[in-house]
């Protein structure tokens, strides 16, 4: 794997001659200076004094409210359900779960048609954006009745689709594979679609593998569904083909565009991401050479994509080189004038942890200071679960308190304490497992059915079965459905029976007096001559 210079070079004739004005431009500016670099950023040091944790986001915020994307492979955590609805939401859900009973019905036990039945049975309700969604998130199989659920609602004297409604069913729709039925979605209700069904549009298209749709859209959709064409929804587009790996035809839209939509430093740090997601480090060290002598500032989001692909690319071929290879890309950084943010240290950290490397993360975890950046959510939760797989439990639990006190406490959601205990319960320490589970528990938590279905399991299999059944009842009084389960025992936890040795009797004189006889009869016998073999017997 060889270094990034400062100069990423490569060649591309065609990209070199549209973008090269960019450099003779007058709104062009030069490079900032570049800092004094740091080449002990890998290398193990002394614990700094811990400072206070302000909350700081470094991210490059795309069109349209798309979500900041990390380049490590943590996912986001999703946000918790609320546990205690209220009375109108309530009321919304029994009536989304009518409306979905009406689509899951066979149409064939019914002579009336689906409209005629939601007329008959449904015209007194309010339709809000909010029953839409969850009407349709609970008709998993309606199929295309769900057209007629959309014509149903479209024909309402009191409800008119916005663009909020339209992106629902195009997304339903997506999620099906029915392009067909969202063609037609989208030209009857031109004029009332929006960003959001943009976005919807696009996105389930590069979810299902169509890239080469994705390009065809986006030159009709100005005349066939009335989507504006500018570079807000390029941006758009480029973004979602790149988060999916289709950077090859992202960068092919944007070259045959570029005369119309000339690209700027975003679509180009997005384009080199995407090869980065694809796997493909030499086009994005092309790419980026190109972009370089087009005049274009290569930003920190480019070089976090980078470092991030090299970390994995070790990590499949040779994790003992990593630390090394990274520090060439980040030696790179500091040459080019491009600081380093949260997110380059979420990445080194994260793949540090990946190959069981827990001291270097946490020693790279009390030097970030040194370049002014502070953790987040995400150091927090990748540290935690690193110290809980190192069996470093206690540790793990300072570092829940750390985050807590940096402000970070609304990440530490369910979901993240339901990893937690996955971990523990993986490397077999049922104690701390239960531990974390009062502490979640104490933050307001309610577990649900896979945390206690997970305890109660390993409790089982551990022979602890009161604390089992203790928790079966616990969660039946929470309210929670736990289906009671025939849980197996760990063969290595079974107490093994005690087995008694038995006692040597003494003897008494008539048995010594017998095992004496038998021992000077076999050494008596011991001393007679055997007669040889073809010897007759003299008589």
């Amino acid at each position: 794997m060889r270094r990034l210079p400062a100069p990423l070079a490569s060649s591309h004739k065609q990209l070199r001659l549209l973008l090269f004005s960019r450099r003779c431009s007058p709104s062009s500016s030069p490079p900032p200076p570049p800092p004094q670099p740091h080449r002990l950023l890998l290398h193990p040091h002394l614990p700094l004094s811990k400072p206070s944790f302000p909350r700081t986001t470094h991210s490059l915020s795309p069109p349209f409210s798309l979500p900041s994307r990390f380049f490590s492979s943590h996912p986001d955590p999703d946000p918790d359900p609320n546990p205690n609805p209220n009375p109108d939401t309530q009321e919304h859900l029994a009536l989304a779960q009518s409306l979905s009973s009406e689509l899951l019905k066979d149409p064939t036990t019914d002579p009336l048609s689906l409209t005629q039945r939601l007329d008959l049975n449904f015209s007194h309700v309010n339709l809000t954006p909010s029953v839409i969604l969850q009407t349709l998130d609970l008709s998993p199989g309606a199929g295309r009745a769900v057209l007629g659920f959309h014509k149903w609602a479209s024909s309402r004297p009191d409800f008119k689709h916005d663009d909020e409604t339209l992106s629902h069913f195009v997304n339903y729709l997506g999620r099906r594979k029915d392009f067909k039925a969202t063609h037609d979605v989208l030209v009857g209700c031109r004029g009332v679609s929006g960003a959001k069904t943009l976005e919807s549009a696009i996105d389930r298209l590069v979810r299902a593998g169509r890239p080469t749709q994705v390009t065809s859209f986006f030159e009709k959709m100005e005349n066939d569904y009335g989507f504006a064409r500018n570079s807000e929804s390029m941006k758009l587009i480029v973004t979602k083909l790149c988060e999916h790996g289709f950077a090859s035809h992202a960068e092919k839209m944007v070259k045959g565009w570029a005369n119309k939509f000339f690209p700027d430093d975003y679509i180009c740090d997005v384009l080199i991401k995407g090869w980065c997601v694809d796997g493909k480090l030499e086009e994005a060290r092309r790419l980026a050479g190109e972009m370089y002598r087009g005049g274009f500032e290569i930003g920190v989001v480019a070089y976090n994509a980078i470092l991030d692909c090299v970390c994995k690319l070790c990590r499949k071929k040779d994790p003992f080189r990593l630390q090394s290879e990274a520090e060439k890309v980040l030696v790179d950084m500091d040459v080019a004038g491009v600081p380093r943010n949260v997110e380059t240290f979420n990445v080194l950290i994260t793949n540090l942890c990946k190959i069981r490397k827990t001291e270097d993360a946490m020693n790279l975890f009390h030097r970030m200071g040194e370049w002014g950046c502070y953790p987040d959510e995400t150091t927090f939760l990748v540290l935690i679960k690193s110290l809980y797989q190192a069996a470093r439990i206690g540790e793990g639990d300072e570092m829940i308190d750390q985050m807590k006190s940096a402000g970070f406490g609304e990440a530490l959601d369910r979901k993240a304490y339901y990893e937690f205990l996955k971990i523990l319960c993986g490397i077999e320490r049922i104690d701390q497992a239960m531990s974390v589970f009062t502490k979640m528990k104490d933050d307001g938590f309610s577990p649900g059915i896979k945390t206690y279905d997970l305890l109660m399991g390993k409790l089982v299999a551990h022979g602890r079965v009161d604390k089992a059944n203790a928790l079966f009842k616990e969660a039946e009084s929470n309210g929670v459905p736990v289906e009671p389960k025939a849980y197996k025992m760990d063969p290595r936890f079974v107490k093994k029976p005690v087995v008694l040795k038995k006692e040597k009797k003494r003897e008494t004189l008539p048995e010594k007096m017998a095992r004496k006889r038998r021992r000077l009869k076999k050494i008596r016998l011991s001393f007679v001559k055997k007669p040889k073999r073809g010897m007759r017997r003299a008589y």
